[in-house]
Order: structure tokens, then C-alpha cells, then sequence
């Protein structure tokens, strides 16, 4: 079908869909709209995130409920406060002609009562959050016992989230005959298994393959050391003077740390994470589709909102958790029948999962490189060519004209050329003329590698990395999980920075690259946890098993050390200095020096806006982490 008219859509949305600028559904919309439209039926549609899945869902809905009743008829449930909203606003836009038509969001972080009191005004669709839908429910303020219609957005996230038990909960209390619609973007088992619970005999759509990226985007991946992670980050910005980007951490305080360090090296960039108000976030992302923030760093569950054609990047500056994820990172740019590049940040110890995501997506990442000093200063030089070539002459200037004209009266065309266009080459010359090479040689891309106690994941060779003992296992209640977050906390590293954990009774084995040794072996020379010393020496066992360890030089030997109570690092170390033996803290040879908001700060130009709202930090714990997920409500 090529029209909007054609998949039976009455005149009310038709006029709507015009004025929207839609010329022909997206095929998701193809498919899904007229089986909605024909029969009352549950429904299972996959399609990659920017495919059009609000409205497909969206027309059928506004069409066959009843706007002149009160009651509640369709219910949306979504994953975050950002989708939550941003579906609310399109149904909105769809059913503008729709005379008495009341669409309410529910979700966390505003207020209840308020919410409360627009549903029972008449709300014929509610769009809702897991979490504050449940606890709506639980104190009567919401009823959704005569709903028709029951919408499942996002499935996948959701379920990955934890939201599995509110989700039964919440449903636990709608008619049983009611039509179940579940949208997502990925079928794992968990989606499969709630669609068995809660559907009878579904249609299923796909549009593409189950799981397979779009092909608008290109993957792009970076091999790096660890350490110098940051440092590329701020080449590949560099060599995009236009980048407008979503930037991916796996966790709140990542996201927060590394937007901080982007916004005191003067990029415009911001963070987005669950730790942020709801004024917070809708700041930041109003400044973000305003393009005031040219790079968006965000955790997966916040960035599930983020509904922006123009995204030209992702950029995984550490690669999630599940590779399911990817698919959804990546959909964020290539939206709207626009092409975009996913790019991915790696260490030789993560990749495998590349490997792991090619399957998945059904398509090839390709290896480039970290641009060096001469390609930035020629891009950026042009990029500035260009910028004033196609710029629009204000004529508010010519009563200058005079003075300025004889500010350059014994200055050549060639020499004036030169002169404008060094205040801003110079910068980036003088940053990036004694950088040094970030790139990692990918010697080990399709080789063989030992398979590992961390859960059976493959990791890098260990060639250019050192074992460690360590002296707690199971009986402090760690797990080879547990335990690598818990070092990945403490030390402030990445997550694929600790592997080959193997943990014993009472003492545990790990790897981490050579570089990082120094700064491992400084962090546990006197670290006291739970009323004991934890102690970490370089072991001669290269493979986890229980030979001797080599006594670190100055140690004490074995954690026989004094006593003493167990102090947060922040009070062991003193606040001026660097962390470990006078490196800066990020570790990054390109790392550029804080920068005043005056024009004539030194490393790159970049203009400081800010993103607006308070960021706060996120602290770290010593106990163990668990693995329960967290809801973002």
C-alpha cells in the first residue's frame, strides 16, 4: 500500500497525517495497521526503533475507541519517562482533530495527584510507566478494568529492565478478552514467553529480520587501549566538527563522569540517566533538540526517549552488557530515511563481542582508525573554510568597515587569509602536534581464545595483560560476576578492563591489561574492606590455577598489615594530587587542560554552552553489587 488513505484510515487522522508532512507508511505501519484495523486480534510486531511504531499502533487506537466516553479504553505501557512522554505528545498530534479526545501520561517523578485527577477528568488512552501505572492502580486511582486495548512498547526494554513482574501485575487487572498489542525492536526469550502468557494466538509482523539492524546505519569500530578510551572519544568529536550524537555508558556514574569531563574540555555535551529530576532531564533534552548540546551522553534506559531525526553518530563508548542492546543503541541515528554511522570504542579484551553483535545485526563492523593530529587539523581547518564561505553577510557591519580596513591596509590578501584562519588552526595544531597514536593493531580479530570462568565469555589474549591473586572468594560471598563489579567499582575501570575471574573459597584470580598495573597494585596497597585488608599481588599463574604468587615489593606480604578502620577512598588520599603515583586521573595522554569560558583557552575551539540542571554525581559502594535490575521509575 503507498497511501495513508488506502490502509483505511478515516478522515479525522488522514487530515491529521497531512499536516504532519506523512507521505507513505513506513512498512511496520503497512502491515500492522491494517490487520489492527480489520479485526479485534492480539498482535506481535519486531521492527528496528525509527520504523514508525507509535503510529502503528497509534491510528488503529485513536479509531477504534470511543471518544465520547469517559472510560478508559487503551492502555500503552513503555519502558521510560521519555518515551512515556513522547508517545503522549504524537497520539496528541495524530487525534488533533479528534473532538473530546483526552490522552494522559503516567510516570514517575511528577506528580501523582495531579496525574490522578487528569485521568479521572475522562482519559480514553493512558500511556504509563510500569512502575507508577502499578502504584496507580494499587491506590484506585486509575482504572483500567474496561479497557480494549493494551499496548506493550518497548517490550524487550521493558523486560530487561525488570518490569517483568508489574508488567503481570498491571495486566492482572484488565479484562481478559481485551486485545493485546506488543511492539518491539528484538525477540529474546523473555519477550516470547510474556507474549505467551498474556496473548492468544497473535498475528506476527516483521519488518526486516527478527533482531537485525537497519541498514541505514554503518558500524564503525575503534581498537584502543583502555586507558586512552576517553582520548578517542574526543578525536572522534574532533574529527566530526558537525557530530550531533548520543554518547552510551553502561552506568549512571559513567554517563555523569564522562559528560562532566567533556564539558570541562569545552564540548557541548550533557548527561542523561535516572539519577537526574524530571526537570533536569527535560532541560537537557530540550537543549539537545535544540542542538545547544551537540553530544548527549546517556545509559541505555534513559536514552529509550530520545526521538531526534537528526542523530548523525552513536557512539558506544563501552559496549552494553547484552548484545541485544546494540541493536537499540544503534537505532537511534539512521532514523526518518536518514543514514547514520554507529561507532564503537573497544579494547582487544572485548573483541569477541563485536562478533557477537555482526550475528546479531546480520551485518559487518569495519576497523578504522583514530584519526591523527594532521587529519583533525585539515578537517577542522575546512570545516571553518566552509563555515565562512556559506556564511551570510550582516550588513550591520559595514560602519566598522572603515577601521578595520585600515587595521589591514599593509596586510595582503594571502597573508590576511592566513592570519584569520591560524586563530583557530593554531589551537587544534598545538593540542594535537605531540598526541600519540591511540591505535591498537587487531591481531587477534577471528583468532582463537580460551574460554573463561566469567560466565563463559571470551576475552583477549592475555599476552599483554598480568594475572592478579586476590585474597577473597565465595566465602566473602562473592561470585566471578559480583566480584568484577566490585573491582570495576572500586578501581573505577571498565567493565571489560577485569576478566579471566576466577574465584576459589577463599581466594580469587583476575586479569587486567599491563598498563593498568601500576595503578591496581597503588590502590591496594593499604585498602581495608569489611574489617580486613584486601590484598592484590601479581600472580605467576597465568590461567587461574593456584601456584604461588610473586610478593609485591613493599606490600607487607600476604595482607599482614596493621590494623586499622576501613576509610572511603576519598578520605585515604589526598584531594589535590592525582590518584596513582602523580598520573592524571583519566589517564589520557590527550587529555585536555580545563578550560575558562574566554575565547582564547587553550586545546580545540569549542564553544562552552552547557547543558542546563545540576549534575550530581553518583557514589560508589564497596559491598558486593548485585545483579538485580534497576527500574528507571
Amino acid at each position: 500500500m503507498n497511501t495513508f488513505k488506502e490502509l483505511g484510515l478515516n478522515e479525522d487522522l488522514l487530515h491529521a497525517i497531512n499536516d504532519l508532512g506523512f507521505e507513505t507508511p513506513s512498512d511496520v505501519q503497512a502491515k500492522a495497521i491494517p490487520i489492527l484495523l480489520e479485526k479485534d486480534t492480539d498482535l506481535v510486531a519486531l521492527a528496528q526503533t525509527g520504523t514508525g511504531k507509535t503510529a502503528a499502533f497509534g491510528f488503529p487506537m485513536l479509531q477504534k475507541i470511543d471518544i465520547n466516553s469517559r472510560t478508559t479504553q487503551g492502555l500503552i505501557l513503555s519502558p521510560t519517562r521519555e518515551l512515556c512522554l513522547q508517545i503522549t505528545n504524537e497520539l496528541k498530534l495524530y487525534g488533533k482533530y479528534c473532538k473530546g479526545l483526552n490522552v494522559v501520561a503516567i510516570y514517575g517523578g511528577a506528580s501523582i495527584s495531579e496525574q490522578a485527577r487528569d485521568v479521572k477528568r475522562g482519559a480514553q488512552i493512558v500511556v504509563a510507566t510500569p512502575g507508577r501505572m502499578k502504584d496507580m492502580i494499587k491506590r484506585n486511582m486509575v482504572d483500567i478494568s474496561k479497557i480494549e486495548y493494551a499496548v506493550l512498547d518497548e517490550a524487550d526494554e521493558m523486560l530487561n529492565m525488570g518490569f517483568y513482574e508489574d508488567i503481570t501485575d498491571i495486566l492482572s487487572h484488565s479484562p481478559k478478552d481485551k486485545s493485546t498489542w506488543l511492539f518491539s525492536a528484538t525477540m529474546p526469550k523473555e519477550v516470547s514467553n510474556i507474549a505467551k502468557k498474556f496473548m492468544h494466538t497473535p498475528v506476527e509482523i516483521t519488518v526486516g529480520n527478527k533482531n537485525e539492524g537497519t541498514n541505514q546505519v554503518s558500524h564503525e569500530y575503534y581498537l584502543v587501549n583502555s586507558r586512552d578510551r576517553y582520548s578517542a572519544l574526543k578525536r572522534l568529536a574532533d574529527a566530526n566538527p558537525d557530530i550531533f550524537s548520543v554518547i552510551f555508558c553502561r552506568t549512571k556514574r559513567d554517563t555523569q563522569k564522562v559528560a562532566e569531563q567533556l564539558i570541562e574540555d569545552g564540548y557541548n555535551a550533557g548527561a542523561l540517566h535516572g539519577d537526574l529530576s524530571q526537570n533536569q532531564r527535560d532541560m537537557v533534552m530540550n537543549s539537545f533538540r535544540k542542538k545547544q548540546i551537540q553530544m548527549l551522553v546517556a545509559t541505555d534506559v534513559a536514552a529509550r526517549g530520545i526521538d531526534v531525526d537528526d542523530i548523525t553518530h552513536v557512539i558506544n563508548y563501552q559496549l552494553p552488557d547484552e548484545p541485544e542492546i546494540y541493536t537499540h543503541r544503534s537505532g537511534r541515528t539512521g532514523r526518518a530515511g536518514k543514514t547514520g554511522i554507529s561507532m564503537v570504542i573497544v579494547s582487544k579484551s572485548e573483541i569477541r563481542k563485536i562478533k557477537s553483535i555482526e550475528r546479531i545485526i546480520n551485518q559487518k563492523f569495519e576497523l578504522k582508525q583514530i584519526p591523527d593530529s594532521k587529519d583533525i587539523c585539515e578537517v577542522q581547518l575546512f570545516s571553518l573554510a566552509n563555515k565562512v564561505h556559506n556564511t551570510e553577510i550582516n550588513h550591520e557591519i559595514d560602519q566598522y568597515l572603515t577601521s578595520i580596513n585600515a587595521l589591514f591596509e599593509d596586510t595582503s590578501k594571502e597573508e590576511l587569509i592566513k592570519k584569520f584562519f591560524s586563530v583557530e588552526f593554531t589551537r587544534f595544531y598545538n593540542y594535537y602536534k605531540k598526541s600519540q597514536n591511540l591505535n591498537v593493531t587487531d591481531s587477534s580479530r577471528g583468532g582463537d581464545r580460551d574460554r573463561d570462568s566469567d560466565g563463559g565469555r571470551d576475552y583477549g589474549s592475555s599476552d599483554n595483560s598480568s594475572r592478579y591473586f586476590i585474597n577473597v572468594g565465595k566465602k566473602d560471598g562473592y561470585d566471578w560476576m559480583s566480584l568484577k563489579d566490585f573491582l570495576k567499582e572500586i578501581l573505577e575501570l571498565g567493565r571489560d578492563d577485569v576478566f579471566k575471574v576466577d574465584v576459589k573459597e577463599s581466594f580469587s584470580f583476575f586479569n587486567a591489561e599491563k598498563e593498568l598495573q601500576e595503578k591496581i597494585l597503588a590502590f591496594f596497597q593499604d585498602f581495608k574492606h569489611n574489617g580486613r585488608f584486601v590484598n592484590v599481588e601479581v600472580s605467576e599463574d597465568k590461567g587461574g590455577g593456584t601456584s604461588r604468587n610473586k610478593r609485591r615489593s613493599g606490600s607487607g606480604g600476604g595482607g599482614r598489615r596493621s590494623s586499622g578502620d576501613f576509610k572511603p577512598r576519598g578520605e585515604r588520599r589526598s584531594g589535590g594530587k592525582s590518584d596513582f603515583g602523580g598520573r592524571d586521573r583519566r589517564g589520557s595522554g590527550d587529555s585536555k587542560p580545563r578550560r575558562s569560558s574566554s575565547s582564547d583557552s587553550s586545546g580545540p575551539n569549542r564553544k562552552d554552552r552547557r547543558a542546563k540542571g545540576d549534575f550530581k554525581p553518583v557514589e560508589s559502594s564497596f559491598s558486593p553489587p548485585r545483579r538485580s535490575r534497576r527500574k528507571d521509575d
